[in-house]
């Protein structure tokens, strides 16, 4: 007799447990999934969960030294030119001026 859906379920739930194996869900932009996709047609993978446990293996078989690099994300520099900081300075002044009580101690 066939199993049921309900039966097959289990078994592959049990199977799961059994081996440890636990899911690991991963939400992203859409350019991170085009770069994912395009990888996977490079490397004729054809299922994500394949392709991430791959790259996953094969940076961790790289040693700290070699894939360290590969998971630094980029930082931003945020740099603030003289004309906005001197025009946040005087609406600083300008601000601490109105409010009573408040006194301005120039350097």
């Amino acid at each position: 007799m066939a199993k049921s859906n309900a039966d097959r379920s289990a078994k592959a739930a049990a199977k799961r447990k059994e081996r440890g194996e636990e899911e690991i869900r991963l939400h992203c932009l859409p350019g991170t999934r085009q770069a994912l996709a395009e990888l996977m047609v490079w490397s004729g993978i054809e299922e994500q969960g394949e392709a991430i446990t791959l790259m996953i293996h094969h940076l961790h078989a790289m040693g700290p030294q070699k894939c360290l690099p590969l998971l630094d994300p980029p930082r931003h520099v945020i740099e603030v030119s003289q004309n906005v900081s001197l025009a946040f300075h005087r609406k600083s002044l300008l601000m601490i001026q109105q409010d009573p009580g408040d006194e301005i101690d120039a350097p």
